[in-house]
């Protein structure tokens, strides 16, 4: 492995977009090209991270409120941020994380009913400021996102909302893009999985002058 330059490259998306398939198949493509990379989870990637993880998916914990949900998601992501994120990117490394701030801001602000300002400011704490240099957006509709997800028999406490809270998520997801054209890339969910990731890599590559 070599550090090539330090990268911070996000992944989001709808539940069942295929985002993190994705982040795993870019990992595995760094690692093949003998590329340094951590490939990281949200919530999750520390050990306190993914404890808060397992409240926050709980099926049984139906009584959490927005703002609970959202301060959680929060801590979760600050812990991963200063004990993983900032030290490798310090060192060089490429940073692969499945889902970031763009996750919260779309479901717990346009999705669910929390101030988007107020949303804003705490990702501004929790994060340090800091900024992904790439984020990979697998666009699917909410309605694709739904047909994807009967095939699967148990759903945690998130997949369990309605199909109107993920379009108003998803109208967020593609307000944010709109905002962030010089960080967002944008791909077809539809694609089968060879061409995302062919797109994907091809993407990375010239950021990364490869």
């Amino acid at each position: 492995m070599f550090n090539l330059q330090a990268m911070f490259i996000t992944f989001e998306g709808l539940d069942y977009s295929g985002k993190s398939t994705q982040a795993k198949l870019l990992s595995e493509y760094l690692d093949s090209i003998k590329v340094d990379n951590i490939l990281l989870r949200e919530p999750g990637g520390t050990k306190i991270s993914e404890k808060i993880r397992e409240i926050i998916l709980d099926k049984e914990h139906l009584e959490m409120t927005p703002l609970t949900e959202f301060m959680l998601f929060s801590a979760s992501r600050s812990q991963l941020v200063s004990q993983i994120i900032k030290p490798y990117l310090e060192k060089g490394s490429v940073v692969i994380c499945d889902r970031y701030y763009d996750s919260s801001t779309a479901y717990q602000s346009y999705g669910g009913s929390l101030k988007l300002d107020e949303v804003l400011q705490v990702n501004e704490i929790a994060t340090g400021g800091l900024i992904p240099d790439m984020t990979i957006f697998i666009d699917i509709s909410p309605e694709d996102s739904f047909a994807r997800s009967h095939r699967r028999v148990s759903k945690d406490r998130m997949e369990r909302k309605d199909l109107k809270f993920f379009n108003n998520v998803y109208h967020g997801f593609k307000e944010i893009a709109t905002n962030n054209p010089a960080r967002f890339v944008i791909v077809n969910g539809l694609l089968t999985i060879p061409q995302i990731h062919s797109r994907i890599t091809e993407t990375v590559n010239k950021k990364l002058n490869l």
